[in-house]
């Protein structure tokens, strides 16, 4: 066995089934020795960033860690964008990247980068491997790191010579982490002083984030025997279900006035599982300014207190947390709190689709209506993505993929055919913009190649649009460089090309056939929706703004 034949074998070990990845010089023992084993397969992607999506699509709908193999220079340097895209939302992946020789390491070889140098800031641990004996303990290692605690990227960086080089050892090498202890069990006094002040409260809400999708069963138990109103980020869609009664919308810059507002107005916030981002607070200076108790549950301790002073710290996982809270939840009496939410959410429900123009509402909401929720789902990034967010209606945990703090235009295609490998018997529904896509649209040719049958839904406005949106309410319709559509391909003809099926949609009425049509169809689909190219996506706090500031609607609609 040489060092590749032994990384294989300890990834086995460690149960991966599935690998993202494309081959090059630097890493090619390592498909050599991929080539007659049958225990794992690979998904050849077009690109390496499209791997290192895949790879976090894969691990974020499953709860199992991506894996993704690049080669050395740009191979590896393709990652950078993936792994950043991971650490922000804390996606479980591994990367293994070649290298070359230990030899020319530091002489500018033919595609040399220092990739351990490079990655060092994105990702939650990374290693060069200098001893094939190493491999096992290193692989193992890089595992347990990445899927524990607050979940990350690992990035193992293994020059060619020492995957070429003999391997004798044994595969049941101990770890070496005498630093890393992650504490999963909440202070049970931190759990009975969020209780006690949960009892005493009149205006309490409860922000559920992208760290709560384990713990989706008990806090649901939790919220429905409280009583408490429950807000959802864009990263804890589907954590309780969207039409849950107590669920009131999402918050921040494109989240629900009710949910805002509730925010602004509650005198107690329980966070669970999310890091009070900007695109939540706006303006820290005027978040939650009645709030007089902040409990703050996060697996990272680093994340307590970082942007919002918090009254009740609870370091620990999520799902062990929320269940001794839901075993001390007693009803709540805030039956006044809710008369003036449901006053909000009735005063303010979403927007609906004006003129005979086909919105991309009408799109989201018609896939949402004819599968009852029931498929997973990604995005680019843009205003399709929130469009998703808002009118979607989202059931289950782990059902929605999204680029959330990075905000990677391209996500949406690559993490939806690593969705589809985790999931082969389900629906898969990428909803992506005609910028977005084509930031990483050769992965088409990966979903005809495995025939991966993923419905790509491109809501299509032939601008770049969120950019187009702000230019329009904060730059006087400035519209610099945010123009697509004299240059954007005939989508449906490149799927063709590609060889799965197109589709073209231009109007309300073909739409209800056109999701029939694209639903029924066994293979993937790309369907093209020519959707009005000036909608905007509201309500909307502008940047540096507080929910007072939100806007409702377009103004020259307002005034009309």
């Amino acid at each position: 066995m040489n060092g590749a034949e032994a990384i294989l074998e300890a990834l086995e070990r460690e149960g991966v089934r599935h690998i993202f990845g494309v081959p090059g010089g630097a890493n090619m023992p390592i498909y050599d020795a991929m080539y007659s084993r049958s225990g794992i397969e690979h998904i050849l992607t077009r690109h390496e960033q499209g791997a290192a999506h895949a790879a976090e699509g894969y691990a974020i709908t499953s709860g199992r860690t991506g894996v993704v193999f690049a080669t050395s220079g740009p191979g590896a340097l393709n990652l950078v964008t993936g792994l950043a895209d991971a650490m922000m939302d804390s996606v479980p992946i591994v990367a293994i990247t070649g290298q070359v020789a230990r030899s020319a390491v530091g002489t500018d070889a033919f595609q040399e980068a220092d990739v351990t140098g490079v990655t060092m800031p994105v990702t939650k641990h990374n290693y060069l491997v200098q001893d094939v004996a190493d491999i096992p303990r290193i692989i193992k290692e890089a595992f347990i790191i990445a899927s524990t605690g607050r979940p990350g990227p690992v990035l193992i960086d293994v020059p060619k010579d020492v995957q070429l080089d003999e391997f004798t050892g044994g595969f049941d090498a101990a770890p070496q982490l005498p630093g890393y202890r992650p504490t999963t069990k909440g202070h049970p006094h931190q759990v009975q002083k969020a209780l006690a002040a949960l009892r005493t409260a009149k205006k309490p809400v409860m922000l559920v984030g992208g760290g709560a999708h384990d713990a989706a069963e008990a806090l649901r138990r939790f919220a429905e025997k409280t009583g408490i109103p429950v807000i959802t980020t864009l990263k804890g869609l589907g954590v309780l279900p969207s039409r849950h009664p107590q669920v009131i919308g999402m918050p921040g810059m494109h989240g629900t006035v009710a949910a805002n507002l509730a925010i602004q107005q509650a005198d107690l916030i329980m966070a669970i599982g999310l890091r009070f981002d900007d695109r939540i607070t706006g303006n820290l200076s005027k978040f939650a300014p009645n709030v007089q108790t902040v409990i703050h549950v996060d697996i990272d301790p680093a994340e307590i207190g970082k942007v919002v002073a918090t009254s009740v710290p609870i370091v620990g996982d999520a799902a062990w947390v929320a269940e001794k809270l839901a075993q001390g939840a007693e009803p709540l009496d805030i039956e006044d709190w809710w008369r003036q939410i449901r006053a909000w959410q009735e005063a303010n429900p979403l927007p609906e689709p004006k003129g005979e123009l086909l919105s991309s509402i009408d799109v989201v909401k018609a896939f949402s209506a004819a599968t009852g929720g029931e498929a997973y789902v990604t995005t680019g990034v843009g205003q399709h993505q929130m469009f998703a967010a808002l009118y979607w209606n989202f059931k289950h945990p782990r059902h929605f993929a999204t680029s959330g703090g990075l905000g990677t235009m391209g996500y949406g295609l690559p993490a939806s055919l690593g969705v589809q490998v985790a999931h082969p018997n389900d629906l898969v529904i990428n909803f992506d913009g005609d910028g977005s896509l084509q930031m990483t649209i050769q992965e088409l040719a990966t979903l005809v190649r495995y025939n991966l049958p993923v419905k790509v839904a491109l809501l299509n406005n032939g601008y770049l649009g969120m950019v187009r949106q702000w230019q329009d309410l904060f730059n006087d319709k400035r519209y610099a460089e945010v123009h697509l559509e004299e240059s954007n391909p005939n989508f449906a003809a490149v799927a063709e090309a590609y060889g799965m099926r197109g589709v073209t949609v231009e109007s309300k009425d073909e739409l209800a056939g056109a999701v029939e049509e694209i639903l029924n169809h066994p293979g993937p689909v790309l369907a093209d929706f020519h959707v009005h190219n000036e909608e905007g996506v509201f309500p909307m706090i502008p940047a540096g703004g507080s929910a007072e500031d939100i806007i409702t609607q377009h103004p020259e609609e307002a005034s009309s």
